[in-house]
């Protein structure tokens, strides 16, 4: 009997260990393409400001409010993971 006992609280730890490791990866998923994500508008601006500096202003707007999106994705990623 005492076996069982260890073999059902063996599956309820591993249960529980591979719940708390799906959480962590997708809030590290959403960290990850929001890095991603930063990069290409960065270099995307830098791009455009190399093919039109008249425009310079507008589009570090631009970049600054979408780099703004982009990282928010993390924010509401941590927010919604339950962690302890």
């Amino acid at each position: 009997m005492a076996g069982n006992n260890t073999t059902k609280t063996n599956k309820t730890n591993n249960t529980m260990m591979i719940a708390e490791m799906s959480g962590n990866i997708h809030v590290a998923a959403a960290a990850l393409g929001a890095a991603i994500g930063v990069g290409m508008i960065g270099k995307s601006a830098a791009e455009a400001v190399g093919r039109n500096p008249g425009a310079a202003t507008k589009i570090l707007v631009q970049a600054i409010l979408s780099t703004a999106f982009a990282e928010g994705i993390v924010f509401f990623a941590l927010f919604l993971w339950n962690g302890k």
